[in-house]
């Protein structure tokens, strides 16, 4: 059973400028989430799929560089255009696909829920932070009765996707179109590894969590 990871990078992001290759802590923003998937022994082959082949430089030992078309660096390009693309040139029975702005993911709960694809009968995983308070959509209460309000221990809790990683067996993407399959594995995370660097403040978030942690 061949597992792939792969990690969509553009170079030219938006809202932390030039965030991939900023330097956090001591090495390239990038770097966190792709030794943590270098350093996991049931993926195969780890990729930076990403147009511009000046990052190779960067790379760590055991990444490879895949090249992608430079269309899908729009500000408008949507995730599945990126999905379909990888998965048309590479092959793989698991796929891995994983974001840069999760700095903080440990290897152990990336090799957790790989194994609950492998092992365990789900065709997919997704990373996910258990929310347990009170919660809202819609201008309505998602999660309570407004009549009855109970104890925060007691209320149904919500899990929230983050952007970490999500797993996929073949079938669920080649045929379905979606990253997330009819069996997923709900990866709980912390809120160390749960941090999503979107913005400049996410950014000096994390060095703090760095600094005062010593996580990686």
């Amino acid at each position: 059973m061949k597992t792939v990871a792969f990690v969509p990078i553009r170079l030219n992001s938006k809202r932390v400028v030039g965030k991939n290759l900023k330097i956090l802590g001591d090495k390239p923003l990038m770097c966190y989430i792709l030794d943590t998937l270098a350093n996991v022994k049931a993926i195969d082959e780890v990729y930076v799929y990403c147009s511009q082949e000046s990052i190779k430089k960067y790379l760590p030992k055991n990444v490879k560089f895949l090249k992608r078309p430079e269309f899908l660096d729009r500000d408008e390009t949507l995730g599945k255009e990126i999905y379909e693309e990888f998965t048309k040139t590479i092959d793989a029975d698991i796929y891995v696909l994983a974001h840069t702005t999760s700095p903080f993911m440990k290897k152990d709960t990336v090799e957790n829920a790989l194994g609950k694809i492998m092992n365990e009968g789900y065709d997919s995983a997704f990373s996910c932070e258990k929310v347990q308070t009170f919660t809202w959509y819609g201008g309505k209460p998602l999660n309570y009765d407004l009549k009855e309000i109970p104890r925060t221990q007691t209320i149904e809790p919500i899990y929230v996707e983050t952007s970490a990683f999500f797993m996929f067996k073949r079938d669920v993407w080649k045929v379905h179109k979606q990253r997330i399959g009819f069996k997923p594995y709900m990866a709980q995370v912390d809120k160390i590894e749960g941090v999503d660097i979107d913005w400049p403040e996410d950014f000096e978030f994390a060095e703090k969590i760095l600094e005062t942690y010593k996580v990686h």
